[in-house]
């Protein structure tokens, strides 16, 4: 990857806790910056081993993540909300049953590509939708009504989430990402230097400032 002062390529999946936790330590590293880094948004599909021929999950489909996991991912989350002073963030057991990000990356996608100006702000209202209020980003009205606050049309924004051919190619970009090597996130890479997880901001400042 070519060098790029101002860019930061970040991978992400709106329903991982430590992506929304990760963007927190990003915009405190931002904070110290003279000039913001500006995000290269690359989605992920946290769920992929369980999604069926039919794009659904599966639920019944055993990940290795069992419940033993899961607790310590609620351990993680809290020690990490502390230290990032993000207690407005809501639980895991807080969020809506069985939500699933697709159709919000599918929106987020197009928005990146066609309206790269307003993707940061549609991006933190979705993340800001799922943690801080609760909100099913599974569902295509709450993501049209997310659209047409951030100055989006809504009516546009609806038509592209049920375009096939977008839905494919955002699944293309799900298997790059495999194929470049990304295993879960957050990652953040920078000059071909990569940091995965929610790492903190001094992190980040090395990343990019002893690169």
């Amino acid at each position: 990857m070519a060098r790029n002062d101002d860019h930061i390529t970040v991978y992400s999946d709106y329903v991982c806790p430590f992506c929304y936790l990760g963007r927190r330590s990003l915009e405190e590293y931002q904070e110290t910056r003279e000039r913001d880094l500006k995000i290269d948004w690359q989605p992920f599909d946290l769920r992929s081993q369980k999604r069926g021929p039919d794009g659904e999950i599966d639920h019944s489909v055993d990940d290795g993540k069992d419940e033993a996991y899961f607790d310590q991912v609620r351990q993680n989350v809290t020690r990490l909300k502390d230290e990032y002073d993000a207690d407005e963030m809501l639980d895991l057991d807080d969020l809506p049953e069985n939500v699933d990000s697709f159709e919000a990356q599918v929106a987020s996608f197009y928005v990146n590509t066609e309206y790269p100006e307003q993707w940061l702000a549609f991006d933190e209202a979705i993340f800001e939708a799922l943690w801080i209020d609760g909100r099913d980003i599974s569902d295509v009205d709450v993501l049209v009504e997310i659209a047409e606050n951030t100055g989006l049309d809504g009516d546009e924004i609806r038509t592209a989430i049920a375009n096939e051919d977008l839905r494919d190619r955002l699944r293309d970009q799900f298997t790059e990402a495999q194929q470049d090597g990304v295993t879960g996130v957050p990652t953040f890479v920078y000059d071909g230097y990569g940091a995965r997880g929610a790492v903190p901001p001094e992190h980040l400042e090395r990343l990019v400032e002893e690169t």
